[in-house]
């Protein structure tokens, strides 16, 4: 099955000077067994806040190994419907939470986070985690 990584998993691997070496591990295999999955939202943040060019540009190249899953009308409005459906359980998120949701379920993705806010998504959303 593919994985829809998150911000939090990439940034982790990626941009910091010691990362966590389970989760490097993990999307490493992950990456081996062309697992991988990316929307352009995420690869947005990940490069959002790096003021070095040369950082910027070598975490650019790294993630043009990655093809953007192509986003729809489709992903937006079941976003927006994911949404609706936690705030009415009384669950706030992010718009960028709601679209990695609404993307994971309509592609048949799990999602590889380390964002506890999913796991209260996951109680009121068909969402699925993948373990870590």
């Amino acid at each position: 099955m593919k994985i829809l990584v998150d911000t939090c998993i990439w940034s982790q691997v990626l941009r910091h000077k010691q990362p966590n070496q389970a989760l490097k591990a993990k999307l490493k295999d992950l990456i081996h067994d062309g697992r991988v999955s990316i929307i352009g939202t995420i690869r947005q943040e990940l490069l959002s806040g790096i003021t070095n060019a040369k950082q910027f540009n070598s975490l650019k190249k790294s993630l043009s190994a990655f093809e953007d899953i192509p986003l729809t009308t489709e992903h937006f409005e079941k976003a927006a419907e994911f949404s609706n459906m936690c705030r009415r359980k009384g669950v706030q998120g992010s718009t960028i939470d709601f679209l990695i949701c609404a993307v994971a379920y309509v592609e048949k993705l799990e999602i590889y986070t380390t964002d506890k806010d999913f796991e209260s998504y996951k109680k009121y959303l068909p969402i699925r985690l993948m373990e870590r």
